[in-house]
């Protein structure tokens, strides 16, 4: 079957990397809906999308399979539940909403709508991070001890708008690159995160009360212990993810990105191995898993549930910089 598109949201993602995901799987993209009609008039024409609908309502009208939303993060809630209540399936950025309350809610409405829904942590179908997970699930650095991530970046001017002046929108850098830490690391463990605690910093980059920078420590079921940096401000601080063990390290260079790019080293007593990954594109991977849940053929790259836990993972970081404390991971699932 063709799965038919409609875009909730005229995006930077989704003009770079979701629309030409969905056509490499054999998707269509058919229709738009942008909040200001007069640019989705023109994202359309630019993308070769032959529809640009004026309102939610009409795009959820159309002949259309599955939504895909990039909105701001405030709008994901009810968007959502409207295209679960019209029986579209539903591929949501992160975070899924401003609440983990919210978030549940959609992923329930979803579910009990029977349709998918998937969220689009798009690190998950690295190479890099498969080839980590694999590793540690076959014992090659034998227990788990710390993780160490970089994703300290610079966030360029084109992207600076809402993310570091509108805190109703869920602006601040825990919400949008702590969120990716966090499901990076649930799926490169293996293991659920329990509590972590954190400072933010105000680099001058953010509006007034938006972090622009955070660093942190999270631990997990097993009691190991993870560390994070995450920041809009660092222009040369290349990212990076490491997993320590008993046996052996693992360390992956230039693997927090967008790109199909990076490297993996597993370095033991016997010396450094280069390890193979795939170099596919991530939001191809993404999109082809996504296309095969809705087949009735297993679950999106990322699901639901997923998104909820990274969301409350970014929400437990911001209530410990609030309590200047430790703050439990609570995810209600």
């Amino acid at each position: 079957m063709t799965v038919r598109w409609g875009l909730i949201g005229a995006s930077t993602i989704a003009r770079e990397w979701v629309i030409g995901a969905i056509r490499a799987d054999g998707g269509e993209v058919a229709s738009i809906y942008s909040t200001e009609p007069a640019r989705g008039r023109a994202y359309a024409e630019a993308n070769g999308i032959p529809h640009a609908a004026s309102s939610l309502t009409e795009l959820l009208s159309q002949n259309i399979d599955a939504v895909y939303i990039s909105t701001t993060n405030e709008l994901h809630h009810d968007q959502t539940v409207a295209a679960a209540a019209a029986g579209k399936h539903v591929l949501c950025e992160k975070p899924l909403d401003l609440s983990v309350v919210g978030a549940r809610a959609m992923v329930e409405a979803c579910r009990k709508a029977g349709v998918v829904m998937g969220t689009n942590h798009h690190l998950r179908n690295a190479g890099t991070h498969r080839a980590m997970r694999d590793a540690i699930a076959a014992g090659r650095i034998g227990r788990p001890l710390f993780v160490r991530v970089f994703h300290a970046v610079y966030l360029p001017e084109h992207l600076q708008g809402w993310r570091i002046t509108t805190p109703s929108a869920g602006a601040g850098v825990v919400m949008d690159i702590t969120v990716h830490d966090a499901d990076t690391l649930r799926f490169v463990l293996g293991e659920e995160p329990v509590e972590v605690t954190a400072m933010v910093q105000h680099a001058g980059m953010g509006g007034e009360g938006i972090e622009d920078g955070v660093m942190g420590v999270a631990r997990f079921q097993s009691g190991l212990m993870a560390q994070f940096h995450d920041a809009f401000t660092t222009k040369y601080a290349g990212t990076g993810f490491e997993v320590h063990g008993t046996e052996g390290s693992l360390i992956g260079t230039n693997c927090m990105t967008q790109k199909p790019i990076g490297d993996v080293v597993l370095r033991t007593a016997k010396g450094e191995e280069q390890l193979p990954g795939d170099r596919t594109n991530l939001y191809e991977r993404a999109l082809a898993a996504f296309h095969a849940a809705i087949r009735g053929e297993g679950p999106p790259a990322a699901t639901g549930e997923d998104g909820v836990r990274s969301l409350a993972f970014a929400a437990a970081v911001l209530d410990a910089v609030r309590e200047h404390g430790f703050a439990k991971v609570e995810p209600g699932l």
